[in-house]
């Protein structure tokens, strides 16, 4: 469904109606302040990934401002449309959270409230930021072992939201403990020291590669990740399942991270048996061998004023 709002600035706004368990159908006097609200074109998707990618891709070609409404599923598949649109440099990114974690508009100061968020869009200013390509998908957080291997099981027995997540986590201690060979590109070492190649094998229960700091609900997972220095955030969770059980509220709050190995690169590649592999959340499935690069200053995300 679409409709076409008042004169205004060139912009379409594409809603997943069953972002946060339906939160949107649910929430009636919300729902209609916020449709008289946004700018342009409103778009209904059904909630369906590929739908929601062509809906956002078709609607950068006439629209200079695409927003999406919903929750960190519904930010992916439409950021993924804008890439795809080829217009990146033209059509500005804007974000209404209405999910049940919205990790990625936390990370470019976007408030959770939808309607604080609505102000944003007409007094924010663009930014531009780097994301990751993995294979022909883009990312703002990509995760290799046992975090992934959750969201797989999670997606199995198919439980939305947080409960889902706790109902998965057995998952984690079934993760075999195999080397995994890692090569890093143009890089600098968590000393601070630049290399052009690095090789290193490691057991790690779980591998991080980010450009945002948050993951899932308000999960501070890369600390020191930044949005647009031009590198991927590695981290190695190098530690066994219950150690990582046992730590989990403070690599939660980001703290324990800096106990880990830790790396900045431009592109990495991972070898090693059946990795379970997930970005933005979704689960891409198993590889024995897994690229990434970063795409420096891939998309432009409207966000807050800087102060001056």
């Amino acid at each position: 469904m679409s409709r076409k709002t008042a004169p205004g600035p060139s912009a379409a706004c594409i809603i997943n109606p069953r972002a946060a368990n339906k939160k949107w159908l649910r929430r009636g006097k919300v729902r209609e302040d916020l449709r008289r609200a946004l700018p342009g074109r409103v778009h209904d998707t059904l909630g369906e990934r590929e739908l929601t990618i062509d809906l956002a891709r078709n609607a950068c070609l006439e629209s200079d401002v695409v927003v999406a409404v919903g929750g960190d599923g519904t930010v992916a598949d439409v950021l993924q449309g804008v890439v795809n649109s080829g217009r990146t440099k033209e059509v500005v990114f804007g974000i209404i959270p209405f999910g049940c974690g919205n990790a990625f508009r936390k990370s470019f100061g976007i408030p959770k409230n939808p309607k604080k968020a609505l102000r944003i869009l007409a007094e924010g200013e663009p930014r531009e930021a780097d994301l990751i390509r993995v294979e022909d998908r883009v990312a703002g957080f990509v995760s290799i072992g046992a975090t992934a291997a959750v969201t797989a099981k999670k997606i199995e027995h198919e439980i939305h939201g947080m409960l889902g997540h706790l109902l998965a986590v057995r998952k984690m201690f079934l993760l075999p403990a195999t080397e995994k060979e890692v090569e890093l590109f143009d890089g600098v070492d968590d000393k601070g020291r630049a290399f052009q190649h690095k090789t290193l094998r490691s057991r790690f229960f779980d591998c991080v590669v980010a450009k945002t700091n948050y993951f899932g609900y308000s999960w501070k997972i890369a600390p020191k990740a930044r949005s647009d220095d031009g590198f991927l955030d590695i981290t190695f969770f190098e530690l066994s399942p219950s150690r990582y059980i046992l730590f989990f509220p403070l690599i939660y709050f980001g703290l324990f991270q800096r106990t880990q190995r830790h790396f900045k690169a431009k592109r990495i590649v991972l070898k090693g048996k059946d990795l379970p592999i997930q970005y933005n959340g979704e689960f891409l499935g198993r590889r024995d061998r897994i690229e990434l690069e970063v795409l420096p200053k891939a998309i432009k995300i409207l966000g807050p004023k800087k102060p001056n």
